[in-house]
């Protein structure tokens, strides 16, 4: 049975559900990023205002990493390039591309960057799992043929010209979907009970590693893989992002800053610029010496030498 990527349809007015399975799964994602920064004194509202950001700067750059990944395609065809299409989006584009929005927003807010980003680590992979289900209304991210009873069927016009006398294939979108599930479950927990030693930004990291991880084995069972250098791409960017998160996890913990480290209850508020050394956001009184009347002494500029002037 074909799955019907239109869940309804109206006229010309269409809901798909690889549509609504990404804003659904953005949608939770800012709940647990709510729910994460309310427990450290933030304003719920914060994650919310934060999600319209990096919902334009996510799926900006996830279009981006597609054409990217397609470009023979789109350079004969660039009115394709961008729309309102319901398909042809890169996960790492959305990754990256949500991470400026955080940062931008951060930035313009005057909040900690890392902590912002750890708060939305847990949702991010959760919203990934939620979302590769669209693939499968969409007949997309599917893997090797396969004779298992749990193999998807995949319609004529879905198959790769190599794989045309196949019908069932390996459901790569549903493995990856488990695996970003238990990410999630993992990367929660640790981000409600971890407090020791903590230091801000270290679950966005975690999250970064066990994604990219995940992702290279998966590449594995896509016979549809952007290839560079032999390999798929996504691989080459799941091993610089092990190796780049894996090195700064550990270069963060050689000589942390005191203003790195998680403080559980207390959200981080920016010194005020107006503000002395102190941060009471009050002029500094500075005593001065006392000095004795009588030891102070008097000088006549007219009794002076004049080249002493």
């Amino acid at each position: 049975m074909q799955p019907n990527p239109v869940l309804i349809r109206i006229g010309s007015f269409a809901i798909y559900w690889y549509g609504l399975l990404i804003v659904g799964g953005a949608m939770l994602a800012a709940h647990i990023a709510s729910r994460l920064s309310r427990r450290n004194g933030h304003d719920p509202e914060l994650a919310w205002n934060l999600l319209l950001v990096v919902l334009i700067t996510g799926i900006i750059g996830a279009r981006v990493y597609h054409i990217i990944s397609a470009w023979d395609y789109y350079r004969a065809n660039p009115g394709q390039m961008f729309g309102l299409q319901m398909s042809g989006y890169g996960i790492f584009g959305a990754v990256f591309g949500g991470l400026l929005g955080v940062w931008l927003f951060a930035r313009h807010y005057k909040l900690r960057f890392w902590e912002w980003a750890d708060y939305c680590a847990p949702g991010l992979i959760l919203a990934q799992a939620i979302g590769r289900w669209g693939n499968y209304f969409n007949q997309e991210l599917y893997g090797p043929p396969t004779d298992l009873p749990w193999g998807i069927y995949i319609a004529p016009e879905h198959r790769l010209p190599a794989l045309r006398a196949f019908e069932r294939f390996h459901p790569t979108f549903f493995y990856e979907s488990a695996l970003n599930f238990v990410g999630f479950l993992l990367l929660y927990y640790v981000a409600r009970r971890w407090k020791d030693k903590r230091l801000y930004g270290d679950i966005f990291i975690l999250y970064a590693m066990i994604y990219a991880v995940i992702r290279f084995f998966i590449e594995f069972l896509r016979p549809d893989a952007w290839i560079v250098g032999g390999m798929p791409t996504a691989q080459w960017v799941s091993i610089a992002m092990l190796l780049g998160f894996g090195a700064l996890w550990f270069v963060r913990r050689r000589q942390p800053k005191p203003a790195l480290f998680y403080l559980p209850g207390k959200p981080w508020q920016p010194p005020d610029e107006d503000e002395d050394d102190t941060g009471s956001g009050e002029l500094a009184v500075v005593p001065l010496p006392v000095v004795d009347e009588e030891s102070v002494v008097v000088l006549d500029v007219q009794d002076q030498d004049p080249e002493a002037r």
